[in-house]
């Protein structure tokens, strides 16, 4: 007994459910890719290894916000404009890569608000061997700091060897920084001379500005005095005792919606939610194809009716459809004739007046439908003066339609 030959059944190259959970797997890392490229600047430190609250370079403040966090209670960071409204003790600290646009909206919400602005005075370069950490290699041109301080207050700073050797912080004196920052102040909140000030507040607004950031940075807290100093300043600056709070929207920490943002937060979450549902309806939709694939078919198919149909797409597109009823006319003139046994050499009129005599009976003879399929101006005209030539033809012959 022979065994029965059984061929082995088609098998598709992929399991379904494999190649599912890899197309979800793979739209799912694609949806977490942008939304974390789409937020990273809102998560990122900003400013890092500059004059900012978060920065534990030697020109940062970090130590001053963990001075605080140590001796009372935690600062806080605005990170928003909404923030800027707050009431406690605005500290802005200034950079030379800060954003002036974002200095000239603080200055538009704070206009009534207590608030300490911390001018730059360092030139800096990043360490490679530690990251965070900067060198400094020398001051910033006044022209740098005048910019910025010309946006707080309409004065202009003031570079040099200071004769005094201490400054008085509320009781406490200090020793006064290195190539002092000041600008002039007949009536100064910390005086660095005859009518020089450090520390100095406009006429006409709660603004506080201090000249010289080498009282209260990083590199300033080595010194224990210097340290207890910052405190007693910040103190002196605030209406009540209570939480301080460090601008970050000067440092680039502001939300700046764009396309992508929009895309993923309300209104347009709803629309971006409804464009994803269709589109996985339509991926399941796909995943349930019934019966086997169609195969591909010929671009020029085999049989009569194929050549048929690319002779009249050649005709078409060269344009010639409105000669084919004279031709079709005089083909079925010359055929007619010779079935019919017309005399030999007979043609043209001649012929068309011999076939009109074969029936007399007629009103429209051949010469009439032959004139009307000549005279056609459209296919529609051409189809059906054919077909009435056609008839004429069959029926002379007996042929069948």
């Amino acid at each position: 007994m022979s065994a029965a030959t059984v061929e082995p059944a088609a098998q598709e190259p992929f399991n379904r459910r494999t190649l599912f959970w890899g197309i979800f797997a793979s739209l799912l890392a694609a949806a977490g890719f942008f939304l974390l490229s789409t937020y990273a600047p809102d998560f990122r430190q900003p400013g890092n290894g500059s004059a900012t609250p978060l920065s534990k370079s030697g020109v940062g403040y970090a130590g001053l916000a963990e001075w605080l966090r140590l001796t009372g209670e935690t600062p806080a960071m605005a990170r928003t404009e909404d923030d800027l409204g707050t009431d406690m003790l605005l500290i802005v600290t200034i950079s030379p890569e800060s954003d002036p646009a974002a200095l000239d909206r603080i200055l538009e919400l704070r206009q009534d608000l207590n608030t300490l602005f911390v001018l730059p005075k360092w030139q800096t370069l990043p360490l490679e061997e530690h990251e965070g950490w900067k060198m400094k290699f020398g001051r910033l041109p006044e022209s740098v700091v005048n910019q910025w301080l010309g946006r707080i207050a309409k004065t202009k700073i003031g570079v040099g060897q200071s004769k005094v050797r201490q400054l008085d912080v509320e009781g406490r004196l200090v020793a006064a920084p290195d190539e002092l920052q000041w600008v002039a102040d007949e009536d100064p909140i910390i005086a660095a001379g005859n009518d020089k000030a450090v520390l100095t507040e406009l006429d006409d607004k709660p603004f506080y500005i201090l000249t010289d950031p080498d009282l209260i940075n990083n590199a300033a807290l080595a010194d224990s005095t210097k340290a207890a100093a910052a405190l007693d300043l910040i103190a002196l600056l605030q209406r009540e005792k209570g939480q301080v709070m460090f601008d970050l929207t000067l440092h680039g920490a502001g939300r700046k919606y764009d396309l992508a943002k929009l895309l993923v937060e309300p209104p347009f979450l709803t629309l971006t939610l409804t464009i994803l549902a269709a589109a996985a309806l339509a991926f399941l939709r796909g995943l349930g194809r019934f019966g086997p694939p169609r195969a591909d078919r010929r671009a020029i198919a085999f049989g009569k009716r194929a050549l048929v149909d690319t002779t009249a797409m050649l005709l078409r597109r060269a344009g010639r459809l409105d000669e084919l009823g004279g031709r079709y006319a005089a083909l079925m003139r010359v055929r007619a004739g010779a079935r019919l046994g017309a005399p030999q050499g007979l043609q043209g009129e001649a012929l068309d007046r011999w076939l009109d005599s074969r029936d007399k009976d007629e009103v429209s003879g051949f010469t009439a439908r032959a004139q009307a399929a000549g005279e056609a101006k459209n296919l529609t005209q051409m189809h059906e003066a054919a077909e009435r030539l056609h008839d004429w033809t069959a029926r002379r012959l007996g042929e069948r339609r």
